[in-house]
């Protein structure tokens, strides 16, 4: 009989030891899914970015199509320059950390920043009610207009004339979703081909396989002074764009974070030495 007893002690302790056992390791795993769940948020599990986490890593990583001169664009010798470029870095001094740039594929810019694999969208992102919707943006800090440049013999005195013409335009640029969001857009929507880059709709102006192109004004005008001029203007224009940083809908402190900095960069003159340097004028707003 006492033995008996014994062993049924033993099998007790046993499974006692068993269930301890499981219930580490359930702790472990809730404490690795607690520590998971509080790099996202809780807006369909996207990313969250607070202003310590950046600074602990030491690092802003920013997204950006690398083709979009004189914003983010690539020189001859393949670095990374422009007006954005040297704003963001000056900004990221304020911060005290480094500005790493990310060319993205800027068609899929929403998924690229949801999905933590840049920290924010900076590179002539324009300000529009879905994106406000969507994302957390800073102040404005540049105004753009979208403008329509033309080839020589093209007359344009009315945005009705478009559909005279064929018309070039970047996918899922700021300007075609300003033009989409245009009553005229159902006149001229057939007439409007869209390229992957505005080098593209440049080299096909140039070529004559398109009469105009519909283009943000900084870009515009940076790419016609270096063909010397060659694209006339028209006189009417699709209304001002107001360009800001994009960043996660959740990630508020961040934003605030970059507005103070932007100010701070404003109020030394930094900025007005870096929008001199790329459009021969102050027009950073303030």
């Amino acid at each position: 009989m006492k033995k008996m007893v014994s062993l049924a002690l033993a099998a007790l302790m046993a499974l006692s030891l068993v269930a301890c056992g499981g219930s580490d390791s359930s702790a472990a795993a809730g404490s690795s899914t607690a520590s998971q769940s509080a790099a996202t948020s809780s807006e369909g599990g996207s990313y969250s970015t607070s202003l310590e986490d950046i600074k602990a890593k030491g690092q802003l990583v920013i997204g950006l199509d690398d083709t979009f001169a004189p914003m983010g664009f690539r020189d001859e010798s393949g670095e990374l320059v422009g007006f954005d470029i040297d704003l963001a870095t000056a900004v990221c001094e304020e911060l005290g950390v480094e500005a790493v740039f990310q060319p993205i594929n800027w068609s899929a810019k929403e998924m690229e920043l949801s999905t933590g694999k840049v920290d924010c969208l900076w590179n002539g992102l324009s300000i529009t009610p879905e994106r406000q919707e969507t994302m957390s943006m800073t102040n404005a800090y540049l105004n753009n207009k979208i403008i329509v440049m033309t080839n020589e013999g093209v007359t344009l005195s009315s945005k009705e004339d478009l559909a005279n013409y064929n018309l070039g335009v970047q996918a899922e640029s700021s300007a075609l979703e300003v033009v989409m969001a245009d009553e005229v857009y159902d006149a001229i929507k057939d007439k409007i081909t869209e390229y992957d880059t505005y080098d593209q709709v440049i080299m096909d102006m140039q070529a004559g396989r398109i009469d105009a192109m519909i283009v943000d004004e900084v870009l515009g005008q940076y790419k016609n002074t270096q063909l010397g001029g060659i694209f006339g203007v028209a006189s009417f224009d699709f209304g001002d764009d107001l360009y800001a940083i994009g960043f996660r809908k959740s990630d508020i402190e961040l934003t605030e974070a970059v507005n103070d900095a932007i100010a701070a960069c404003i109020e030394s003159g930094k900025a007005a030495e870096i929008s001199e340097k790329w459009f021969g004028a102050d027009i950073v707003i303030r």
